[in-house]
């Protein structure tokens, strides 16, 4: 079982987590998809898929608490990352990973981290937010790439398949 899991603010990161745990299902491969704050255990996954908006340089509590709690858990099995959060062309903010997650990716031994552009809809935002946005003058748009995010979901299917699929539940 291949666990899908992503902490979301807005919808757009969760969009992009339903997009990866289809195009798993699509690879012939039994995916659970759930939001971080819901995930206390990873028993009964083989391998995860993990993955946060980023604001102000960090990841939402919920998946920064799965990261740390479940640190043990996550080095035992294939591990995935994936960031949401730089819009426009060049994407702003640019430097969306901070040492904090580059330190937990490789506490994990995390197989890769990807950065895909975001979605911004000034009108979802909170004051500060907005606030935020207008200070590093980010455009409003989605810029997400899904042709991109579903060859990246399709290179991990591809590397199960060659590994001969996750290992047996419990890493």
């Amino acid at each position: 079982m291949i666990g899908v899991v992503a902490a979301s603010k807005h919808g757009s990161t969760s969009e992009i987590a339903d997009t990866v745990a289809d195009e798993l299902r699509q690879a012939g491969l039994e995916v659970d998809r759930r939001a971080a704050e819901e995930v206390t255990s990873l028993d009964g996954f083989d391998a995860v898929v993990l993955g946060s908006p980023v604001y102000g340089g960090r990841w939402l509590e919920g998946a920064r608490r799965l990261l740390s709690e479940q640190s043990a858990a996550l080095a035992a099995r294939p591990v995935w990352l994936f960031s949401v959060g730089p819009v426009g062309d060049p994407p702003k903010p640019d430097a969306p990973e901070r040492g904090e997650l580059r330190d937990a990716a490789a506490a994990i031994r995390a197989r890769e981290h990807r950065v895909f552009t975001g979605r911004l809809d000034r009108s979802l935002l909170s004051r500060t937010e907005r606030l935020m946005v207008r200070a590093v003058r980010a455009p409003d748009g989605d810029f997400r790439d899904w042709e991109e995010i579903r060859t990246w979901t399709r290179s991990i299917a591809d590397t199960l398949d060659v590994e001969g699929g996750p290992p047996p539940s419990g890493g």
